[in-house]
């Protein structure tokens, strides 16, 4: 490595927006996120599921499918 061209690394404190803190390393001397891993809907499995049923039922009900052929 060339000396004197790289930033300092140093310990810093990430703040969320929900109140949790962790350590990290960075060149900036502080973060503040809006979503970290404590609060985003994937990580905490309060994602909502996607309802395929709902559209499997509206495309049958569009083009007349929704009742058996006998």
């Amino acid at each position: 490595m060339r000396a004197n061209i790289h930033p300092e690394m140093k310990d810093v404190t990430v703040k969320c927006a929900c109140g949790a803190t962790f350590k990290t390393k960075s060149t900036k001397d502080d973060i503040e996120v809006e979503v970290c891993s404590e609060c985003h809907p994937f990580y905490t499995g309060k994602q909502g599921q996607a309802s395929r049923a709902g559209k499997i039922d509206k495309f049958n009900r569009k083009y007349n499918l929704d009742k058996k052929e006998k």
